[in-house]
């Protein structure tokens, strides 16, 4: 018997089906216009996107002109890239167009699907950004598509980390801009930083394609963009405590695998109070329950963290001597990326590498509010429709499957469950051997590089050829994947896959025309492709009779979409292909998620050994987990955004005051009414309204005018005056810090007072900002503590951060008003001292350099005047990374600088 849901979707189609049918229409007029546009020369094609801007620029609708951009776009990337979109191409790109996520399965083409969307945005004028996971498919992408839009007399930028500033502010400038997520997002905190309109890079937030949607706005949205400054150094602090964790017994905390938590009990409490108190860091007569004892208990948690949740070779690899991330998600290692609040300082104590000094935030903000500026917002992804609610909730965003061009022909077998981990492997290798015999290349997808290493040496033992793709070997990544659709190819990788690049079966062809004429550069190019296109058409064949790609699974991950990429990697255009998952109990995600039920079924049953459990029911139960844990992350996600949310209004405030400033030509105006209002706060603040003259406070209001406005006035004679109120008083103060400020910009001259103003108001801004983000992180870590009083934490942090916002707002003032009142011109003696000092710094530089080359600005700091290169105690404070002062050409951090 059908359900009712069923027999209505029968008869009526599911909403995605309905979406898909809408579109038809569009493609067959696309289509229509193939005809037209084919016998158009190329520079026919370049006068139609004038054409197209000039209506756009007079007010038409992109809507009205989609169909001629597409097929204008279409016909420039059959000319150019000898590729002619399938029709179900152009519907992801009217999808995209319309604001949607398209999901298109792994090899339909998303990155050709980007170019028609992209192409009719950028008719506006105002730039487009197409949004990738990393810098190779960036700079990939960018000069693969840019043949598309420069035959379409469109001009396209690619921009990547340490990029030449000119260079990445002509990438911004283009009609389409290829970027990382992270770049853009740290572009736009840089920018927001910037005292000169003319140094900032990014443009309108007009419109994003978000290449692998999935992986940025859900998966790596945890996460907050920050950029710091070095804090003071602690690295004594992290030793000590490094050095008292191992010695805990498993009585002193408790560790939640669930939550990823980890807590101290009451008599781990007591055991780290004796130890700290020994230690000399915990002072005589301080407990860890003290205030005063914070900072301590703080570090000390993050220490227990560092010990029992981040394992090495899985969150973390240490190279060159420091500890690198590893994303969870895609297995890259995350260079420059650290751990926040004194973590990452605890990881570096556990691994022995040198300690780097904390940092504090200059500024921050979340993926989901940095594409949230965007006007119109995009995504593609071969996986989307499991997060479909999280995407229309903080995003707005619909998800649209859209039809492979071909029927998917991949055979996806039931999960095997066996008891244990090793019964697996065993299990895992048999399999492989089986297939790498036959001739059927293998993917085996591994949720860690410890396990793909492992596994890898499971595969020596028994002889079995393979390569091995993880954050290790991240620079062969693409060469790998080239290969992995050869016969017989055997590829263990970890979640990173090489996602943006496909694996064809037989091999990648252009991968081999390039490595065949870098090995013999004299061979005629067109000979060499002709040889390799047959060689691997009769691989391709070889191949498929094989089977076609077999992925095979080693453990299920926590998010089903991480799977079903993997799943995705096989099947590609119509290919054949079959997928496994090989499951054991003692996976983590069996072990944490209700594994003994499991077990004591399995016992029953009486397995034997090396047995497997293959029944849907294991699948229904998995995925279930799986949807249990998204669900979490999610809340995590959610919760995160929330209070995010609150300094995301309070950013936008005052990075558009920011805009303002340096958009303005006059800031006279603003001064004074800063000034003013300054002046009313004293006012208010010593002649409180409707109080008697004998309650006046006239000498603090005397000094406070000193030190605020530099202002020496009778201030005490004139509240003594009959008839005189606060009003006249407000009006006397107006008036002489009027005249005041006047007689300054006279003395300086207008133009040159303008840029005082314009740099004291930029530089006050992002000092009062970066204490007031301070703030708010020191919020947030103990607002949660109010839940226990039934007060609600984001109200109370909401309350609380406005408050300190108002508050920061008023000290703004204040300071601005302060400075800008004892700024005056230097004198012919100061002026030459001055100039005498700058010439003792060059010089010093310059003999410094001499030894070794400068590194940054930092090792012009450190040649200060009265610079000994022979006394340490001259140098000042060098940073870590700097030349030794000393001259030995090595970095301060491995000369004088080395910790004992």
């Amino acid at each position: 018997m059908l359900g009712l849901g069923s027999v209505a979707k029968k008869v009526f189609g599911t909403p995605n089906d309905r979406k898909v049918k809408a579109t038809r229409p569009l493609v067959e007029k696309v289509n229509a216009l193939e005809a037209e546009f084919e016998p158009l020369s190329d520079e026919d094609l370049k006068v139609r996107t004038a054409d197209l801007r000039a209506r756009a620029a007079n007010g038409e609708a992109l809507d009205a002109l989609l169909p001629e951009a597409f097929a204008n776009c279409r016909e420039a990337a059959r000319r150019t890239l000898g590729l002619r979109a399938f029709d179900v191409q152009i519907m992801g790109g009217i999808f995209l167009h319309q604001g949607n996520i398209a999901e298109m399965k792994t090899g339909e083409g998303k990155t050709l699907v980007a170019t028609f969307p992209a192409y009719l945005n950028a008719l506006t004028g105002k730039g487009v950004h197409i949004v990738t996971v990393n810098d190779y498919l960036a700079k990939r992408d960018a000069e693969w598509m840019s043949k598309v839009y420069g035959a379409l007399g469109m001009t396209c930028g690619v921009v990547y980390p340490q990029q030449p500033e000119a260079e990445k502010r002509a990438a911004y400038r283009c009609d389409v801009t290829y970027a990382t997520n992270n770049e853009l997002g740290f572009d736009y905190l840089r920018d927001n930083m910037k005292s000169d309109l003319k140094d900032m890079f990014q443009r309108d937030h007009n419109y994003a394609i978000v290449d692998e949607v999935d992986s940025i706005l859900i998966d790596e949205a945890r996460t907050p963009l920050i950029i710091s400054g070095p804090a003071q150094d602690r690295s004594d602090l992290y030793k000590t405590i490094d050095a008292v964790i191992p010695l805990l017994q498993d009585d002193h905390f408790k560790l939640d695998e669930k939550t990823r938590n980890v807590t101290y009990t009451d008599e781990g409490n007591e055991f780290l109070e004796n130890h700290m108190a020994e230690a000399g860091i915990l002072p005589e007569g301080q407990t860890l329950y003290d205030p005063e004892s914070t900072t301590i208990v703080h570090h000390v948690n993050q220490g227990l963290r560092a010990h029992k949740l981040y394992q090495r070779d899985k969150d973390y690899i240490v190279r060159n001597d420091e500890v690198v991330l590893i994303d969870e998600f895609t297995g890259r290692m995350m260079a420059g990326r650290r751990l926040s609040d004194g973590l990452h300082q605890a990881i570096e104590a556990k691994e022995g590498v040198n300690i780097q000094p904390e940092n504090v935030t200059l500024a921050s903000v979340t993926f989901q509010n940095y594409f949230r500026l965007y006007d119109k917002l995009a995504g593609m992804t071969g996986t989307a429709l499991t997060e479909a609610d999280e995407f229309e909730e903080i995003y707005k965003l619909g998800v649209v499957e859209v039809p492979t061009n071909k029927p998917i022909a991949r055979a996806d077998e039931h999960d095997a469950v066996y008891r244990t981990a090793r019964e697996k492997y065993d299990a895992i290798v048999a399999e492989i051997a089986k297939a790498h015999e036959t001739g059927q290349p293998v993917l085996v997808g591994t949720t860690s590089i410890e396990k793909s290493e492992f596994l890898s040496s499971l595969l020596q033992k028994e002889n079995v050829a393979h390569n091995v793709l993880n954050a290790r070997q991240h620079e062969q990544e693409a060469q790998i994947v080239a290969d992995a659709g050869k016969p017989g190819a055997v590829t263990i990788a970890t979640n990173m896959a090489g996602r943006g690049t496909d694996i064809q079966l037989g091999g990648n062809v252009d991968m081999k025309v390039m490595q065949a004429l870098e090995a013999t550069p004299e061979a005629d190019p067109e000979e060499v492709r002709a040889r390799i296109e047959a060689e691997t058409a009769s691989d391709k064949e070889l191949v498929k009779e094989a089977g076609g790609l077999f992925v095979l699974a080693t453990e299920r991950h926590e998010s089903r979409r991480i799977d079903n990429q993997l799943r995705g990697r096989s099947g590609r255009q119509g290919d054949p292909g079959r997928s496994a998952f090989f499951l054991s109990l003692e996976d983590d995600l069996m072990r944490i998620f209700g594994s003994e039920r499991l077990d004591n079924v399995l016992s029953k049953l009486g397995m034997k050994e090396g047995e497997a459990i293959i029944h849907p029911w294991v699948n229904k139960s998995l995925e279930k987990a799986q949807a249990k844990v998204e669900g979490r992350n999610f809340d995590i996600r959610k919760q995160l955004l929330k209070f995010d949310d609150v300094m995301n209004d309070q950013r936008k405030v005052i990075f558009g005051q920011r805009r303002e400033i340096m958009e303005a030509d006059d800031l006279a105006e603003i001064a004074q009414d800063m000034r003013h209002q300054v002046i009313d706060d004293l006012v208010d603040q010593h002649i409180p309204a409707r109080s008697y003259a004998d309650q006046w406070d006239g000498e603090g209001l005397y000094v406070a005018v000193l030190e605020q406005l530099g202002l020496d006035l009778p201030i005490i004679g004139w509240t003594e005056e009959d008839g005189v109120d606060d009003t006249e008083i407000r009006e006397r103060l107006y008036k002489a810090s009027d005249e005041f400020m006047a007689g300054k910009a006279a003395q300086f001259g207008p133009e040159n007072m303008r840029n005082i103003e314009k740099q004291i108001l930029l530089q006050t801004i992002d000092a009062k900002w970066r204490e007031h983000l301070l703030m708010l992180e020191h919020l947030r870590s103990v607002v949660g503590f109010r839940g226990y009083a039934q007060r609600d934490p984001l109200n109370e942090y909401k309350n609380e951060a406005f408050q300190l916002f108002e508050g920061m707002l008023d000290s703004l003032r204040a300071d601005v008003t302060r400075k800008l009142s004892q700024i005056r011109p230097l004198s012919e003696a100061e002026q030459k001292a001055m100039i005498a000092q700058i010439e003792a710094q060059r010089s010093a530089v310059q003999s410094n350099a001499k030894a070794s080359p400068p590194q940054g600005e930092k090792q012009a700091e450190a040649a200060a005047p009265g610079f000994v290169e022979a006394d340490p105690a001259t140098w000042g404070n060098p940073g870590r990374n700097d030349s030794c002062p000393c001259g030995s050409g090595r970095k301060f951090k491995h000369c004088h600088g080395a910790l004992a």
